[in-house]
């Protein structure tokens, strides 16, 4: 995880927060529209059309950010400070001072961004729709549907003061969001610090766990890449996908509880030391019970999960969806390197042959949708395999 990536699902999140509340505002639109019909008396047709056209301005953004899926694009917040440009424009053209106070809504969204390039951006336009509003109003007549301003003094009555009104809320929103995005940065930094200091402590415990055995720990690195491509084939986004990943790198933590002498044995475990390394999937439950953090939440699942079969022959017998999705995707990234790789008690399977046989226990051993995933992503897994290569400990 780094600073920009938080800043980029910052600012997607609010996005989502500003077309929110242009929706909200549609929903004032419809009491404003019945205060124009019931106590103004105007006309009913006229009153109809506008507010029809501001209510569907007002939903364009939840169009582009809920239909359209643009929610993560720089330039989504800019449609949406123009159509809030063009609602106030077009309330104070129609209904004048009843609109006076809609001036301050562009620049309370634009504050929300914590961008004061973006602030100035909004004063501007909201400085020439004010403007705009006036040069209608004075040039082409008949356009409004309720007037009490006389249009010869529209741009000293109307415009002027509104503008300075704006400049001078633009001024004040300029230094809050200065401070504010300041104590954003500080937050965003300290919060990537937290996770990078989580993520090398789960790494260093990850590779204590796998270094008791003689050969170097890159099962964790390629188990961890696995993870990684199978967590964003499922349609994860990267910071939990990067999460994943990490945490996957602790499924064998507790290894640390078995003896070496049965982690390296070079013959077949007798009964009783298999019970005793099944086991390990109970002491990685236990050591990570109550470590804080996401991280470690999901390095808790997967630790106990990940030699469940769909089935339920696995080593608690769970089966089907009473296993965790991510446990169940890590299932397999944990048995094709297991597969694959050279250890001391055997030889390592050739890639296809570990493909094959993946595929051969899917619906039983594994869940059939990770295996999917996998033979879509099984190029990727050669990749890292090649990538990441065990060398023995003398």
């Amino acid at each position: 995880m780094n600073k920009e990536r938080l800043m980029r699902q910052f600012a997607t999140d609010i996005n989502y927060t500003s077309s929110k509340c242009m929706r909200i505002f549609a929903y004032f639109l419809i009491v404003y529209y019945l205060y124009f019909i019931f106590v103004l008396n105007l006309d009913l047709t006229m009153v109809s059309i506008v507010i029809s056209i501001c209510i569907v301005v007002a939903m364009i953004p939840s169009a582009v950010v809920f239909i359209f899926k643009k929610a993560d694009k720089d330039y989504t917040k800019h449609i949406i400070l123009i159509c809030t440009v063009v609602l106030m424009t077009l309330l104070i053209v129609e209904f004048q001072q009843f609109s006076y106070a809609v001036i301050l809504f562009p620049l309370l969204v634009a504050s929300l961004y914590f961008n004061r390039t973006f602030v100035l951006f909004a004063a501007m336009l909201t400085s020439l729709g004010i403007l705009l509003s006036a040069i209608i109003l004075k040039y082409v007549p008949g356009v409004y549907i309720y007037n009490m301003a006389k249009h010869d003094d529209l741009f000293l009555n109307m415009a002027i003061p509104n503008i300075i009104i704006v400049i001078s809320l633009s001024i004040i929103a300029f230094f809050i969001v200065d401070t504010n995005r300041n104590y954003v940065n500080k937050n965003i930094e300290t919060a990537i610090n937290m996770i990078n200091n989580e993520k090398g402590l789960v790494f260093a415990f990850s590779e204590l766990s796998e270094n008791k055995s003689k050969f170097t720990g890159e099962h964790i690195k390629r188990v961890s890449e696995y993870m990684r491509v199978m967590a964003i084939s499922s349609g994860f986004d990267e910071e939990y996908a990067d999460k994943l990943a990490t945490a996957a790198m602790m499924h064998d933590i507790g290894k640390l509880m078995i003896s070496e002498e049965i982690l390296d044995k070079p013959t077949k475990l007798t009964d009783e030391e298999y019970q005793i390394m099944k086991n390990h999937v109970l002491y990685g439950d236990a050591l990570l019970e109550k470590c804080p953090g996401e991280i470690f939440h999901l390095a808790r699942i997967m630790a106990r999960e990940h030699h469940e079969k769909w089935n339920g022959k696995g080593y608690l017998g769970m089966k089907g969806t009473e296993i965790a999705y991510i446990s169940r995707l890590l299932s397999v990234c944990d048995v094709f390197d297991a597969l694959t790789a050279e250890r001391m008690y055997k030889k390592g399977w050739d890639l296809q042959e570990a493909y094959d046989e993946i595929v051969r226990c899917s619906g039983e051993d594994f869940d059939p949708e990770a295996v999917k995933l996998f033979r879509d992503n099984f190029e990727k897994f050669k990749e890292i395999h090649d990538k990441y290569k065990d060398v023995q400990v003398y």
